[in-house]
């Protein structure tokens, strides 16, 4: 089994590089609007965030084969005290966009990995009405379709080749709308880098949605997560990221040092082709917010003191 990942440093809004109709799935987990502690002031305001949902959803819609799948990762965002309903509006996007509305998964994160934040110590030290602020262990996998899905153009073969494991589907209740994944914590090396969800999560939703040698796509790459699962799990992937400054570490959790890589898989070998296109689009966005982001942390850790 080969499979070839093509990484392309550009804006999403416009995948030139992608034929109509051509891609099988989408998981992805777009930017957090202006999160303070992943992307503080990415966006002007929160209309231009929606924009920007609006035209990589088309984009998508454009590029999705008939009948296939649209992941997103996402949770609402509280800045400054308002918390703004990114989740319902990428709904509303979407289903405007075409897609039907689908499902909805929630990811809850381990309650040993939350502490009690100064959100909800709040009530501990005013243990009164109105003080309550609950801190969040849980996000949401919203997924969508594009139109109806053809079963019987699936070969029997193919089928076999990508079956389920049931095991797994039962004994880590994947039949459930809620998934219990412990998720990346912020001391992981990667997490430095931007908000990254678990690739378990990513495995998955590849597992569920797609077929051995089938292309899944994420217009918004990161850390390269749906990558590196689609990569173990033998299908293609293509993936749009516009910070160019996280193409190293895409690199690093792709194990590549040449174009194309041999691995021992079984009995045999496994041929993995990477390619990396760099538009004149792509920006230079990591280190500036995360100067920002230090700031932010330098002045909570002096109002400690």
């Amino acid at each position: 089994m080969s499979t070839t990942h093509k990484i392309i440093f550009g804006d999403a809004r416009r995948m030139k590089e992608l034929a109509d109709n051509s891609i099988h799935l989408v998981v992805t987990s777009p930017p957090y609007f202006n999160a303070p502690f992943d992307f503080p002031g990415l966006f002007k305001n929160y209309e231009e965030y929606l924009e920007l949902i609006k035209s990589v959803g088309k984009e998508i819609y454009r590029v999705l084969s008939e009948g296939r799948i649209a992941c997103f990762v996402i949770q609402d965002v509280r800045i400054d005290g308002e918390l703004y309903p990114i989740v319902s509006d990428i709904i509303k996007i979407m289903r405007e966009i075409g897609f039907k509305y689908r499902d909805k998964i929630i990811w809850k994160k381990p309650e040993g990995y939350i502490r009690i934040s100064r959100r909800s110590g709040v009530l501990i030290q005013h243990p009164y009405p109105m003080y309550y602020y609950p801190d969040n262990i849980y996000e949401e996998i919203v997924i969508f379709q594009k139109g109806r899905f053809n079963y019987s153009r699936i070969s029997q073969s193919l089928k076999e080749q990508s079956k389920i494991p049931l095991s797994k589907f039962q004994n880590e209740k994947w039949y459930l709308s809620m998934w219990e994944i412990t998720n990346v914590l912020p001391s992981n090396d990667i997490s430095k880098y931007t908000a990254v969800f678990p690739e378990e999560l990513a495995e998955r939703l590849i597992k569920l949605y797609s077929y051995v040698g089938e292309i899944v796509l994420d217009p918004f790459l990161g850390t390269g997560t749906t990558a590196v699962v689609a990569k173990e799990l033998n299908r293609n992937s293509i993936g749009y990221e516009i910070d160019l400054e996280l193409k190293p570490i895409i690199e690093k959790r792709l194990g590549l040092k040449t174009k194309t890589l041999l691995t021992f898989y079984g009995e045999g070998v496994k041929s993995v082709k990477v390619e990396f296109i760099i538009r004149d689009d792509a920006k230079h966005l990591r280190t500036k917010l995360r100067k920002v982001i230090n700031e932010k942390l330098q002045k909570k850790k002096n109002k400690k003191h």
